[in-house]
């Protein structure tokens, strides 16, 4: 099968939305947010963060929340205001906590759509950071002439700032900004991530379940390659809708199919990227120190095969999965696999007990923390949604037979430290529960 396997092309990130639904949601938002929005999950006054934010700006290039004074110091800040000022363009710049239920109710677009509106600006740059406060996201009104969401988006992806800061990534993304060339170092950084990827070595996909359990020979993979940023995680983030598909879906299916697709190419250079900086890792492991090698190895190969032949999000989200399980194999000592719910959240942060909405049995599933918050509160966590035979829902109410992620919930299901990820995959249940999935009546 491995002349058949498609293989990763560069993909851009399609931003469809129609001038009258974008109207239409943002008057929304306005009508329900403008004038304060429901309190804050940490029990802020309602609308208190909306009025702090916008008097802030109405005063000064950049608002940062206490939340994130020790990220982004008074000494960075005023570094990033002299920047701003010397572009001569109308930057702002707004790092806060976005939690669902927030006067933003935890939705970057929402925070900028306000803070836009609330301005009231002829023009306006807009930066501000994803839910989870480690990338960027860029908007500019009343069109994006200064290659804004380019910057942004660029930022993720350049090697040199993987383990910057967030004031570093601001800084940056305001100096692309300033020189117009958002759009060209974003191209630059897309192509070297896929020319990586495409340099990694390929490993057939099993043919029959006897394959399982062959990567063990260390000689399989000897990878050297640079270890590169987690590329597309702000265009993963700030598209989030996707995970959310599971409650309502009010949305028409054109903008759900393009939000989709945007998200789909994002996690697909993210999860390449996982790919290359786990066979570095593997590469520089010393054998005689690691016991867990062998597993990494397969972990590795697993992913790679997987990310070959991955169609939708859900196996994308597999592919984080195993990177995360040979990431875990190399370390000392227990770890737990990706939130179970929707691994893009990252790593679990507990084990906790569930019980799936209309079912008697409760299961025990690894999840991070803001959905063990959302459990805790009696919310429905934030989950992976995938299409399945003409509707939406979570990823794991699909069939086990259909779906070797809804069999194993991406780790959290597994039935013991033996069972893992890359053995399933490497005893080809990922690909016969594909086949199944493509031909339901197989």
């Amino acid at each position: 099968m491995s002349s058949d396997r498609p293989t990763v092309r560069r993909q851009t990130v399609r931003r469809p939305y129609a001038a009258a639904l974008s109207a239409a949601l943002l008057l929304g938002m306005v009508l329900l947010l403008g004038t304060g929005g429901p309190a804050r999950a940490d029990s802020t006054p309602a609308g208190g963060s909306v009025t702090t934010v916008v008097d802030a700006l109405r005063t000064g290039p950049i608002y940062v929340d206490p939340a994130f004074a020790a990220a982004v110091t008074a000494a960075q800040q005023k570094e990033i205001a002299d920047r701003i000022a010397a572009t001569g363009l109308p930057i702002k710049v707004v790092l806060v906590p976005l939690t669902k239920g927030d006067a933003f109710d935890g939705d970057p677009k929402s925070l900028a759509a306000v803070v836009n509106e609330r301005l009231g600006l002829p023009q306006l740059i807009l930066l501000t950071n994803d839910t989870y406060g480690t990338w960027l996201i860029g908007t500019e009104w009343p069109t994006d002439t200064h290659q804004v969401r380019d910057s942004a988006n660029a930022v993720a992806m350049v090697k040199e700032l993987k383990d910057a800061g967030l004031a570093a990534r601001v800084g940056r993304a305001v100096e692309l900004i300033g020189t117009g060339k958002g759009t060209e170092v974003y191209q630059a950084e897309s192509e070297r991530l896929d020319r990586e990827y495409a340099a990694r070595p390929h490993t057939p996909e099993p043919n029959s379940p006897s394959f399982g359990g062959s990567s063990h020979t260390p000689t399989v993979v000897a990878v050297a390659v640079v270890v590169v940023v987690l590329a597309g995680g702000l265009l993963l983030v700030r598209r989030r809708r996707s995970s959310r598909r599971d409650a309502a879906f009010a949305l028409p299916a054109v903008v759900f199919a393009a939000d989709r697709a945007a998200d789909e190419a994002g996690l697909r250079r993210r999860a390449a990227a996982e790919v290359l900086a786990l066979g570095e890792a593997v590469n520089g492991a010393d054998g005689t120190t690691t016991p867990g090698l062998a597993r990494a190895l397969d972990a590795y190969d697993a992913a790679g095969r997987v990310l070959d032949g991955a169609t939708d999000l859900a196996d994308l989200a597999g592919v984080l999965a195993l990177a995360a399980e040979g990431r875990a194999a190399l370390a000392t000592g227990p770890a737990l696999p990706l939130c179970f719910f929707d691994p893009r959240h990252g790593t679990a942060g507990a084990r906790t007990s569930w019980r799936p909405l209309g079912r008697r049995d409760r299961v025990d599933v690894a999840a991070c923390p803001d959905c063990l918050r959302a459990l805790r509160a009696r919310r429905a966590p934030e989950a992976l949604a995938v299409r399945e035979q003409g509707r939406t829902v979570p990823y794991f109410e699909v069939p086990a037979e259909r779906s070797l992620w809804a069999a194993t919930g991406y780790g959290s299901l597994l039935s013991g430290p033996d069972d893992t990820l890359a053995a399933r995959v490497g005893t080809g249940q990922f690909s016969r529960a594909r086949h199944r999935s493509a031909d339901p009546t197989d």
